[in-house]
């Protein structure tokens, strides 16, 4: 996982993120690799740091960058 660590969030701001890093991996298929799961939240970090403060935006953009991310096999 990139480092976050200079990433300041409120209470409020970090449950908007977890219920988006739930919700996607929700949508996941069976079995969810946990590579998966650090790209989305990664990406929810990220968006949420730009501002973005809805939930199904943030979803939606994790999972589209998950999407558009190449995959290693």
């Amino acid at each position: 996982m990139k480092n976050f660590s200079n990433a300041e969030f409120s209470p409020e701001v970090i449950e908007i993120m977890t219920t988006a890093l739930e919700a996607a991996v929700a949508t996941l298929p069976e079995p969810v690799h946990s590579s998966h799961v650090n790209a989305l939240a990664e990406s929810i970090l990220r968006t949420a740091g730009a501002g973005e403060r809805n939930v199904g935006n943030l979803q939606r953009i994790a999972l589209m960058e998950l999407q558009l991310a190449p995959r290693n096999r």
